[in-house]
């Protein structure tokens, strides 16, 4: 395929040309809410004019605590009309995990859910700003634990929450700034200026705030579009959280550009998700197909009318005459933070030959790819395995807070630490992480973040690894080393604590006590991984 033709550089200026050619059709439907490209643009436009009378400007850095849906999707609308930059954070994160980001970042206002699901944010929030009571304190915002932050604005008000610190009090702000600031804002913005910065977790246990502008993320996604043939005529449900790049960048910012219709769903049962789906008729899916699993357990599935759906990756929920008998045949992809979303890909969607078996595709259209020795930096010969180097505009501006000579070689190549090999054709084939990234219902887990929780914890030594699961494809497990003749503490208790500090998909799922003597060992002293693993899977 060739680069898709150019268009709007800024997100700003999409949105005005998909509400006027768009109108009233849907950019957005999540369980009973529907956004048209309309009213995203008036709400867009109003919540812009709040964030102006409250101190944000071009450059200005707004964090996002909101589960999918039309509130974050005004905001970070709202957010790029200004020039600010969006920094969504995950409705996962903890106290500990919520300060860490918000430092980093340098925010300077949250926007944020009062609730969602078991999660109470303004008691997180309060606890991660330990100076801060919302119910007696009124903005600003002086903070010695997150200096940059100014202000908290609750998505409503209740009486824990000072009106003060709510978006209707941002929003009555607003009303007082004249409507012409916003496109005279709009109008200063360039392609090149910073659109969002998605946390990504590293082979560390700090998150990495992975930069991306207006002009390189939208000329992407326009390619991405075209490749997975993703127009106005189309409604996708994609099940991946906003506040990562899939959810972020492939699925909610490729809507907007493709002038299509996004579909979501916050329900927890299963039988209200498989209505919104009967409802909404969508005819591509995407997303991690774990986590839609228990939809198809559902007794009111088989009676279920899906068959709007004809392509994507959800094949738990996709009929069996669009469902591959064998996926593993037909093409995968390769998504990355660094890129944008996916960076591996193919137009075909047919079953390939068996030779092609496991095939990512090909870069997308505009990247450069390569396959290296991690340690050299040299090509590898053709179908050795090595290190994924990539380059070319879509990927990263860089990492927050880190210079380009430490992210980027002396010729401009990412190295991703992703493993792969490329055969003669130039089809791509992934064999990992170069390092020891637990990857579980889509998320990544640092082993070295869970170890080094479980060690203030308990104070003993502890591994953390990813175990094969067929539902998750890992699950988070741990072995705590336990000095021999003393008592093992309860792993229910040390969950119940990691569950304070740690978002729930780190904690571990299995956890076993192991006396210090029975823990295998390798003749070098080091630790035997797999040994460890089958008394794990043992127990």
């Amino acid at each position: 395929m060739t680069l898709a033709a150019p268009g709007p550089g800024t997100l700003g200026d999409l949105l005005d040309v998909r509400a006027a050619t768009r109108g009233n059709h849907p950019l957005l439907i999540c369980d009973n809410e529907t956004l048209s490209y309309s009213d995203a643009a008036e709400r867009s436009a109003t919540l812009a004019r709040g964030l102006i009378a409250s101190g944000l400007s071009h450059g200005s850095r707004l964090g996002l605590i909101f589960p999918n849906g039309a509130a974050f999707a005004v905001a970070t609308l709202a957010a790029a009309r200004i020039g600010a930059i969006t920094i969504p954070l995950s409705t996962f994160s903890t106290a500990p995990e919520l300060r860490t980001l918000l430092r980093n970042a340098g925010v300077e206002m949250v926007l944020s859910a009062v609730r969602y699901r078991r999660h109470d944010y303004v008691e997180r929030l309060g606890d991660a700003l330990s100076e801060l009571d919302f119910r007696t304190t009124a903005p600003p915002l002086f903070s010695t634990t997150v200096p940059s932050l100014r202000l908290v604005a609750f998505a409503s008000s209740e009486r824990r929450v000072d009106p003060a610190w709510t978006v209707p009090a941002l929003l009555d702000a607003g009303r007082q700034i004249d409507a012409e600031v916003v496109p005279a804002s709009q109008a200063r913005i360039t392609p090149s200026d910073r659109l969002v910065i998605v946390h990504t977790s590293g082979s560390t246990a700090e998150p990495k705030g992975v930069i991306h502008t207006h002009g390189s993320l939208l000329a992407h996604l326009r390619i991405l579009n075209e490749l997975r043939r993703y127009d106005e005529d189309q409604i996708l449900f994609c099940n991946s959280p906003f506040f990562w790049i899939g959810g972020y960048a492939y699925a909610l910012v490729g809507s907007l550009e493709a002038g299509a219709t996004l579909v979501c769903s916050n329900a927890v049962e299963a039988s209200d998700v498989l209505d919104v789906l009967e409802r909404t008729r969508p005819t591509m899916v995407n997303g991690f197909a774990q986590s839609v699993a228990y939809l198809a357990d559902d007794p009111t599935f088989p009676q279920r009318d899906l068959t709007s759906i004809t392509r994507g990756n959800l094949y738990p929920i996709m009929a069996a005459a669009v469902r591959s008998v064998d996926p593993d045949l037909r093409h995968n992809m390769l998504g990355l933070t660094e890129t944008g979303s996916v960076c591996l890909a193919s137009d075909d969607e047919s079953p390939q030959p068996e030779a092609r078996r496991g095939s990512f595709g090909r870069p997308v259209p505009g990247l450069e790819a390569k396959v290296v020795e991690a340690e050299t930096g040299d090509e590898v010969a053709l179908g050795q395995e090595g290190e994924l180097a990539l380059r070319g505009p879509a990927v990263m501006d860089g990492y927050n807070g880190k210079e380009r000579h430490e992210t980027f070689d002396a010729d401009g190549w990412f190295h991703t630490g992703d493993n792969v090999h490329v055969d003669g054709d130039g089809f791509f084939y992934f064999h990992g992480r170069a390092g020891d990234m637990i990857k579980t219902a889509g998320a990544n887990v640092s082993p070295r973040e869970v170890e080094a929780a479980l060690v203030e914890e308990t104070g003993l030594v502890a591994h953390v690894f990813g175990l094969e699961d067929p539902d998750h494809g890992q699950l988070v497990a741990a072995v705590i080393r336990v000095p021999s003749g003393t008592t093992a503490p309860d792993p229910t208790q040390i969950t119940a604590r990691l569950r304070r500090r740690l978002s729930a998909y780190k904690v571990p799922k299995r956890m076993v006590m192991l006396d210090e003597k029975d823990v295998p060992l390798m003749s070098s002293g080091k630790l035997d991984t797999r040994a460890v693993k089958d008394l794990v899977r043992a127990h």
